[in-house]
């Protein structure tokens, strides 16, 4: 059995309502805001960024299960604002949390799947009996130009997952994936802000992937959306996971427990994961769960896991991800820019 032994998540405290950045772009503005679903978004602080929010994540992982960090045979980090274009997350990641120096570790970039993609190659380590743990971790601290529509979802957060086969509390049932060459969202090298082909990262990006990842699995696995508890989707807004789930035969009651877009935002590599581990917070033994994340450029992954009886050994052991709901502090427009490094100094 191969699958989740541990995981954790961090959000920053600082918040942004979608209205307030509405109220900067007038009637435009207030259109955007309202096909989105998306009350509020986090914002970093001054000194937070992707290293630190994936050390934050990779923390509560190994606490909630009392790990030793020196188990850990590799960690992996997907993002697509790593701080360095040369020097690697991974590494502070594995400074911080005291872990072997004998480990493989490495930053992976695929738009907002990165951090699945963390996961499947944890998986094949551990399966290979390589080495005992894998820390599999998606984080962002995500930029959007001023006025943009990104600019009212795009958000921070991490997401961290150690995977191994001793003590797993959610098993890895099975994993398909689908990709193409489909470039609906780019950013060129030193651009600070990234582009979109609008509407086109819809249809023929978003939910084509999701969808076509998501059947792949079920035809894999034999299994049927009535036999999943949860579902969780990659969370670009409120609106696109759950007429995704609707096509797919899902309910929105599977979905909306894990749906964190609407008072997060879009936390990017981390966004599905952090849906993830909200439903974790929740689930019972046996219970089972369909995640699909999606990355522009574009791809997703879609994974079944079973929910084992050793899981409320963890639930409580590090926070839960309504502690990250409920502990914001809000910002106005004037300090989100200053926060975002729009007003530079």
């Amino acid at each position: 059995m191969i699958g989740i032994v541990s995981y954790g998540v961090y959000v920053p405290v600082y918040r942004i309502k979608v209205e307030e950045i509405a109220k900067q772009w007038g009637e435009n503005g207030a259109s955007i805001k309202a096909g989105l679903m998306v009350a509020e978004k986090s914002v970093p602080d001054l000194d937070e960024d992707t290293a630190t929010m994936a050390v934050e994540a990779a923390r509560a992982a190994i606490l909630r299960a009392n790990l030793d960090p020196q188990d850990i045979g590799a960690i992996y980090v997907g993002a697509e604002s790593h701080p360095y274009a040369v020097k690697p997350t991974a590494t502070i990641v594995a400074a911080a949390i005291d872990a072997s120096n004998s480990i493989t570790a490495a930053d992976f970039e695929f738009a907002c799947k990165a951090g699945t993609a963390t996961i499947q190659s944890c998986m094949g380590l551990v399966a290979l009996n390589k080495i005992k743990y894998g820390l599999a971790i998606g984080a962002d601290a995500s930029q959007a130009s001023p006025g943009d529509a990104l600019e009212y979802t795009a958000a921070a957060g991490s997401a961290a997952f150690v995977i191994g086969q001793d003590r797993v509390v959610a098993e890895i049932e099975d994993f398909a994936s689908f990709t193409t060459d489909t470039p609906d969202f780019w950013r060129r090298d030193l651009q600070k802000y990234p582009s979109h082909s609008g509407r086109f990262t819809g249809e023929p990006a978003y939910f084509r992937h999701t969808i076509s990842a998501t059947k792949a699995l079920l035809e894999k696995t034999g299994l049927q959306p009535a036999d999943f508890d949860f579902a969780v989707f990659h969370q670009p807004n409120g609106k696109f996971p759950l007429k995704a789930a609707k096509s797919l035969g899902f309910t929105s009651a599977q979905v909306k427990p894990g749906l964190m877009v609407t008072n997060f935002g879009n936390t990017y590599s981390a966004a599905s994961m952090i849906g993830l581990a909200a439903v974790l917070d929740k689930a019972s033994p046996s219970q089972r769960i369909l995640l699909t994340s999606f990355g522009s450029g574009a791809g997703s992954d879609s994974f079944a896991f079973r929910v084992t009886d050793l899981i409320g050994e963890v639930q409580e052991k590090a926070r839960k991800v309504e502690h990250f709901l409920s502990s914001k502090k809000y910002l106005d427009y004037a300090a989100y820019a200053k926060h975002q490094g729009k007003i530079r100094m």
